[in-house]
């Protein structure tokens, strides 16, 4: 039988407001423990919540970007559930009316683009943070689990996608490309290493051609993108050997071992009514007026789609339009000021993602800090479309640059790196090189074309270096043609 997989994916974003969700405590990553708290985000009798109004601000956001519809009027509820990292014994969340819903989000894999449909984006609080102290770091195998409450009361927002998922490779496409747009916002670190934006998945399978959905297992603790997508990939495989093998699957929450590469049954997993929803008492509805949402549609910046579009346009190879793409902000910045200040797109582009990437990396520097502007960019360039520098001299007068010896015309003139593009002075090394090999001039005459390398390599290295080959081949043809 053929299976096909059907996916959905939870992405969990934590806000970088400055305080909480619903009270005045920071957020901060890598804190003393416990040191972020109050009676609040402790859970204690008698502390009442207050709506951050940051939070829903950039929860709106997200949603404008996802192409999702904004209620009108939203409301929080209660969902209960006892965990020791939830000091309340519920968590307050949404249910039936969230922020944002009937949203998409299109996605390029392989060539071919899918659209991913976005069920829901709805606001919460995050959890406290839980340390299993023992072998392995799980709680099974714990001698003792250490509580920190920083994290408890950090705003939280929850993307939902609908199912339309069918492989691990388009998994990691939807997760990176989502993982862009809320980066592309401002709104979040989104930095998977520490926690701030998390992937969850819904993995089920079913007979290829039908409709119906499968058992739906979760699986969690996928820290990175390569992870997700090998722990999606097991998954399919496990479902698929245990259907074949007769056996019923059941739906549950799942473990990813990232070790030994494949997951372990946590717990059975809830359904919503388990959770026994029900309406915060202790805080009104959130009112959002069409007028305030579009004062945040224009906050908005452009998304990477949108983006790699632009770049495709002006010309830009897909893959190096993508990479640019996603590169950071001021790289990206240091390309538009080359492009305005008159650099070939393709060119600058190629430069940007190429050997000026790999030296801000090596000297961990950033653009500013080594002497990189768009005009310097836009000046190196030109002066390589123009012949005056060869590809590997231009090189050279980058790294000159980012250690601060000056413009690239400055550069390529101490160091004698600019190319000889004098036709009258070339025509002279032509011409004696043609002298001193004549038993190459005939054979280029009797038919053996490739002879022209040699030759070339000859003006090369009479001018050392410094000839434009493209000029010194163009002199050789017309001089053994004639």
């Amino acid at each position: 039988m053929t299976w096909e997989p059907v996916i959905g994916i939870e992405t969990h974003v934590q806000l970088k407001t400055e305080s909480k969700m619903f009270c005045g405590c920071a957020v901060a990553f890598g804190e003393e423990p416990n040191t972020n708290v109050c009676p609040v985000c402790l859970g204690l009798p008698g502390a009442l919540p207050v709506t951050n109004g940051r939070a829903i601000e950039w929860i709106t956001a997200i949603g404008l970007a996802l192409d999702c519809r904004i209620s009108s009027t939203s409301v929080f509820h209660r969902k209960n559930y006892f965990y020791a990292d939830l000091p309340k014994n519920y968590q307050i969340s949404q249910y039936d009316i969230p922020v944002c819903h009937d949203g998409h989000l299109d996605v390029d894999v392989d060539g071919e683009t899918i659209r991913v449909r976005i069920e829901r984006a709805h606001m919460e609080e995050d959890t406290g943070k839980s340390q299993h102290v023992g072998d392995g770091g799980r709680i099974h195998q714990a001698q003792a689990t250490l509580l920190d409450f920083n994290r408890s009361g950090v705003p939280l927002v929850e993307i939902v996608s609908r199912p339309d998922i069918h492989s691990a490779a388009q998994a990691r496409a939807y997760a990176q490309e989502l993982r862009a747009v809320v980066a592309e916002l401002g709104v979040s670190d989104a930095r998977m290493e520490e926690g701030s934006i998390r992937f969850d998945a819904n993995v089920s399978i079913r007979p290829a051609g039908t409709s119906e959905l499968g058992t739906k297992v979760e699986i969690k603790n996928m820290n990175s993108f390569r992870s997700l997508e090998r722990a999606i990939d097991y998954e399919i495989g496990r479902q698929i050997a245990a259907l074949e093998r007769g056996k019923r699957l059941v739906q549950e929450t799942r473990h990813w071992d990232e070790e030994a590469g494949i997951t372990h049954t946590m717990r059975v997993k809830e359904g919503s009514s388990d959770y026994r929803y029900f309406t915060e008492p202790d805080l009104p509805p959130l009112a959002l007026d069409a007028e305030w949402v579009e004062k945040v549609a224009a906050t908005i910046p452009e998304l990477p789609a949108a983006r790699r579009s632009r770049y495709a346009e002006a010309g830009l190879d897909p893959q190096i339009a993508a990479v640019l793409s996603a590169a950071e902000p001021e790289l990206r910045q240091l390309y538009e000021e080359a492009v305005a200040s008159g650099a070939d797109p393709a060119a600058a582009a190629n430069w940007v993602t190429g050997e000026v990437t790999a030296g801000l990396r090596r000297l961990e520097r950033s653009p500013e800090e080594a002497f990189l502007t768009g005009q310097v960019i836009a000046e190196l360039v030109g002066m390589v479309a123009a012949g005056e520098l060869s590809s590997s001299a231009a090189k050279e007068v980058l790294s000159g640059v980012m250690e601060g010896e000056g413009r690239p015309a400055e550069v390529a003139e101490k160091r004698d790196l600019l190319q000889i593009s004098d036709s009258a002075e070339l025509e002279g090394m032509v011409a004696a090189v043609l002298d001193e090999n004549a038993d190459a001039v005939e054979r280029y005459r009797s038919g053996e074309a490739k002879v022209i390398g040699f030759l070339v390599g000859q003006v090369m290295k009479a001018s050392g270096g410094k000839a434009d080959p493209k000029l010194v081949n163009e002199l050789l043809r017309r001089n053994l043609e004639s």
